[in-house]
């Protein structure tokens, strides 16, 4: 039985977005189930890292010892094509997708091209790929020449959560999180509050305002060009206790990503209780289903502002939602079955 692998992440494996958070538990439940997890930092940059940058990760993949297998995390394999050519012989790679990279939102064409150009190249090389989510596998099979034998759909696990509290002052508490990056909407979202200031509302944004400082910026300026710097606070990256204080005191969770390669902080939110409106970009149909939130087109800011005014306006709706949204939850899966699948595609890479 395998019991040492290597999980090769771009930079700091502390960021506080989803993807880092899936590798963070992943490791620490390998670790409790009683595997060696070498972890391999192969620098910051990445999906674009210097030339300097992707060098010095090949040779970290190189030091790796021969024959044991390597999780690399897709933020940076869909870039090292090159270095999984060259590794294949020497070491079972396993490739983790969160999302393909080319799926990113803002990119010009030719830069999504090159991007999926290279991932596919880059995934023609591995034993096995782990996704986190079916649609994920599905489009890596029909877009990317990815052999359905041997993928394995490792769902992100979704800790227990006490309900929600709510509001209490008779202002609706809206919850977005997500890092602020064109990808998620938070543009869509505020459009589509801009026309319902005749309700009590208030809206909490929390997530990472440096990976894209133009989209934090150009947020900043959309919340002031509507009027509604008062009613909209933007937090940035928080820690668990305080992202934890927030989900209790939200009566609505929102999230306008144009897509998803599953979307963590709908899992959350469905944990907490909370009635759901979000987009049918990528996995979110999976993520909750139609008794737990309205989903709508992305990109429709007047679909986003109905769905937002029906559950604002209706207390009975959002009742029968987080109903809807807790009985979900019971199917979501924990940490540790996550992390028995991606143990066993480790195994069969080997």
């Amino acid at each position: 039985m395998v019991n040492r692998v290597a999980f090769a992440v771009p930079g700091d494996l502390a960021t506080p977005t989803g993807g880092y958070a899936y590798d963070r538990r992943i490791i620490a439940e390998l670790q409790r189930m009683g595997w060696q997890v070498d972890v391999v930092n192969l620098g910051e940059g990445f999906p674009r890292p210097t030339w300097e940058t992707k060098a010095a990760a090949k040779r970290k993949l190189a030091e790796v010892p021969k024959g044991c297998p390597i999780v690399i995390d897709g933020l940076a394999f869909g870039v090292m094509d090159e270095a999984a050519r060259e590794l294949r012989d020497r070491n079972p790679l396993i490739a983790l997708v969160h999302h393909p990279l080319a799926l990113e939102t803002g990119l010009k064409p030719e830069e999504a091209r090159d991007l999926k150009g290279t991932e596919r190249e880059a995934l023609s090389h591995v034993r096995w790929v782990v996704v986190t989510s079916p649609s994920t596998a599905t489009m890596l099979v029909d877009s990317y020449d990815v052999d359905a034998d041997r993928i394995t759909a490792a769902c992100p696990g979704t800790d227990r959560a006490p309900a929600a509290t709510g509001s209490k002052d008779g202002t609706l508490r809206l919850l977005s999180i997500g890092a602020v990056v064109p990808r998620k909407g938070f543009d869509i979202l505020v459009a589509a509050l801009a026309s319902l200031k005749d309700l009590r509302w208030h809206l909490t944004i929390a997530g990472d305002r440096t990976r894209d400082p133009a989209a934090a910026a150009a947020l900043d300026a959309a919340i002031d060009e509507h009027g509604l710097g008062g009613r909209i606070d933007v937090l940035g990256a928080l820690p668990p206790d305080r992202i934890e204080a927030l989900y209790a005191g939200a009566d609505i969770f929102v999230l306008a990503s144009h897509f998803e390669g599953y979307g963590m902080a709908f899992a959350e939110a469905l944990a907490h209780g909370l009635p759901v409106i979000g987009t049918t970009g990528g996995a979110i149909p999976d993520t909750v289903p139609p008794g737990a939130g309205i989903l709508v087109e992305p990109k429709d800011v007047k679909a986003l502002s109905r769905a937002l005014r029906m559950l604002i306006a209706n207390p009975t709706e959002r009742k029968w939602l987080a109903n809807g949204a807790r009985t979900a939850a019971q199917e979501l899966p924990t940490w540790r079955d996550s992390a028995k699948l991606v143990a066993k595609a480790i195994e069969a890479a080997v």
